[in-house]
C-alpha cells in the first residue's frame, strides 16, 4: 500500500502531459539540462571565452566588426 505500481505512475504521466503539454515539458527539460551543464562548468572552473572578457580575443573582435558591417549594410 505504501508504494506506487507502474499503473499509478503511467496515470500520473498522462495527467501531467495533458495539463502541461509536450512542448512545455521538453523545453523545461532542455532548460534543466543547460543549467546542469553550466553548473558543471562552474564547478570545473571552465570559462568559454576568458580572453574575450579581458578584451584580448581577436576572433571575437573580428566577428563583432562583421556584425556591425552587416547591420550598416542592412540599413
Amino acid at each position: 500500500m505504501g508504494s506506487f505500481s507502474i499503473w499509478h505512475w503511467l496515470i500520473v504521466l498522462v495527467i501531467v502531459l495533458l495539463v502541461f503539454g509536450t512542448k512545455r515539458l521538453t523545453s523545461g527539460a532542455r532548460d534543466v539540462g543547460k543549467a546542469v551543464d553550466e553548473f558543471k562548468k562552474g564547478m570545473r572552473g571552465d570559462d568559454d571565452k576568458p580572453a574575450a572578457r579581458l578584451g584580448g580575443d581577436k576572433a571575437s573582435s573580428d566577428s563583432e566588426q562583421r556584425d556591425r558591417d552587416r547591420d550598416d549594410v542592412a540599413r
